[in-house]
């Protein structure tokens, strides 16, 4: 079984609060097309302007560190056919998450499934959102986790001008992380591999994803 954790992306979509939203556009409509082809044969070349922070993305080390990896340095093996196991925070009280120091997080990616995801495209999605507790990151980092995704705004507490403690701990480290996943009450605690490969962009820390898993 394959199950989606990603977020649709459409034109318009706020994603993160200042962002700028993606803008869909046409390079050949079908109608010019028909200029350029045989009878009968036509097709759309479509354009897409978009901040690499929409939708469900992967934030790779360069996006905090200047000389870290980038889309096209961060090798397959980091994204691709990972070990998961989620972590259930959707009845925490807390706004930090705390995670089980007990877990065996080695080499697998480590999804916290908060339930924020509901509020996604509204007002409320972005005011007092759960984040992954500072010590827990730096546990993760500690451990070998392989990558770390969450349901939610940020990894991080998001007041204005502060830290970045998870983004700063687990990126050093060399640990891909996905935000603003979405559906992982469908995923079992384990027992299934994740999917999230970005396109190979030099330059760019982050960008959208299609994140998935596959059931075993």
């Amino acid at each position: 079984m394959i199950v989606e954790l990603s977020h649709r992306i459409v034109e318009g979509m706020v994603t993160y609060p200042g962002v700028p939203v993606p803008v869909l556009g046409t390079h050949l409509s079908r109608e010019d097309s028909r200029d350029l082809y045989a009878p009968g044969t036509e097709f759309h070349m479509g354009t897409i302007t978009l901040a690499a922070n929409t939708g469900t993305y992967l934030d790779t080390p360069h996006h905090r560190y200047a000389g870290g990896p980038d889309l096209s340095a961060v090798p397959l093996s980091s994204l691709a056919d990972l070990p998961g196991i989620v972590v259930r925070a959707t009845g925490a009280k807390a706004r930090a998450i705390s995670l089980d120091p007990g877990l065996d997080v080695r080499g697998k990616a480590v999804l916290v499934h908060t339930g924020w995801d509901r509020h996604f495209g509204t007002d409320a999605y972005v005011h007092g959102h759960p984040y992954l507790a500072p010590e827990s990151a730096r546990r993760l980092a500690e451990q070998g986790a392989a990558l770390v995704g969450i349901d939610s705004l940020n990894i991080d507490d998001t007041p204005p001008r502060g830290e970045r403690p998870a983004h700063t701990v687990l990126l050093a480290a060399g640990i891909p992380l996905v935000e603003h996943l979405t559906g992982l009450e469908a995923l079992p605690d384990e027992g299934f591999r994740f999917h999230a490969a970005p396109p190979m962009v030099a330059g760019l820390g982050t960008f959208p994803v299609r994140a998935y898993a596959v059931v075993l």
